[in-house]
């Protein structure tokens, strides 16, 4: 397998480490993609995060354009790391858990800092950042990540964060007027057997609310999606999935377009592939819809794309319960069940599968 091929349809840097998405927006014209990024390495941890940027049309030309965000200040220097985006009043503010280190100490500070641009491509730090400086009683050191929404006349902000003491992976809320001055509400969700929670999405989604998360436990992590109600400081799910399985992929954003449509876009592979090949073979996949359909949360690629999908892939062997994908020097993924529909999606190295009209989607590293 050519990892170094270059990728027709998913967006990766011409160079550098890539992991989350990031700030994912549909503004003035563009889908606007920010990712996790070290600009100078091909693995992580070299130096501290950067919030890369991209942007595109139609979510196959892409152009990749200055990087948005650097650790530049004191209280980021340990790197600006994974958030979302809100547009107001023609403004772009890019919402990012802020990383501050300390000399000599194993830990570091997670806060939450914000950016804005009028042009979407040069970002201004606020000056009196960071607008959430410290986690709260009902939250640990893992604070971060940032979900932003617009709701009932207030804004919102959902942090990933965790309860060691009670073994409890959470999502905790805090409400503005402004988008600057924050004030906390309480825990909005959780999860048993939890270390901590990341990456949250929250929006409008037909008459409720979709919130997603990727919950990292004792032993394995998911992603997480949510339909349900928003009161009180609370949310109620009504229905829960995990539509999208993997084996290759981590750290879903989801986000509300300009048409109404709620969009996922994950990173693949995953944290597994750190230093896989010379060159990272991160990359976005591409972006799918998510929807309710027969009482069961669905993805599937967005209307634009639906074009490149196939019926058929070499690298997919149907069997008589399902499906197996081998993949170079690891175990094949092996699926069993009822397939009515399967559509696929194959670029180099890396292949999406849509199992019965996007009930449930793998994104595989070959």
């Amino acid at each position: 397998m050519d990892y170094t091929a270059k990728l027709k349809y998913h967006f990766k840097p011409e160079k550098g480490w890539v992991n989350d998405p990031n700030g994912l927006v549909y503004f003035d014209g563009y889908y606007h993609v920010f990712y996790q990024h070290a600009p100078h390495f091909e693995r992580p941890w070299k130096e501290p995060m950067h919030w890369g940027h991209a942007r595109t049309k139609n979510f196959v030309e892409w152009e990749e354009l200055p990087i948005a965000l650097s650790p530049d200040t004191d209280y980021d220097d340990g790197g600006c790391w994974s958030g979302t985006a809100i547009v107001k009043d023609g403004v772009l503010y890019l919402f990012y858990a802020s990383i501050h280190t300390f000399e000599g100490d194993t830990h570091n500070t997670q806060s939450v800092s914000v950016a804005y641009s009028r042009d979407g491509i040069n970002f201004e730090k606020y000056e009196n950042n960071p607008v959430i400086p410290h986690f709260p009683e009902d939250g640990s050191r893992d604070f971060r990540d940032p979900a932003i929404i617009e709701a009932d006349g207030k804004y919102y902000c959902v942090m990933a964060s965790g309860y060691p003491q009670k073994k409890l992976a959470r999502l905790l809320l805090y409400e503005s007027e402004d988008l600057f001055n924050w004030k906390y509400v309480g825990v909005m969700s959780e999860w048993e057997n939890g270390r901590y929670a990341e990456c949250p999405s929250f929006m409008h989604a037909y008459d409720r609310y979709l919130l997603t998360a990727s919950v990292c436990l004792e032993k394995y992590h998911y992603f997480s999606l949510m339909y349900g109600s928003f009161e009180d400081g609370k949310f109620t799910p009504d229905l829960v999935g995990a539509i999208d399985k993997g084996p290759d992929q981590y750290a879903g954003q989801v986000f509300r377009d300009h048409k109404g449509r709620n969009i996922l876009i994950s990173w693949i592979p995953g944290w597994p592939y750190a230093g896989y090949a010379e060159k990272d073979v991160g990359c976005m996949s591409l972006p799918r819809e998510i929807f309710i359909r027969d009482s069961k949360i669905c993805g599937y690629p967005i209307e634009e794309i639906r074009y490149l999908l196939k019926d058929e892939d070499p690298a997919v062997k149907r069997t008589e319960d399902g499906f197996t994908v081998e993949r170079v020097g690891r175990e094949a993924l092996v699926y069993k069940g009822e397939i009515r529909d399967i559509k696929l999606l194959r670029d180099e190295f890396i292949l999406e599968i849509f199992v019965n009209g996007g009930e449930e989607i793998f994104s595989v590293l070959l």
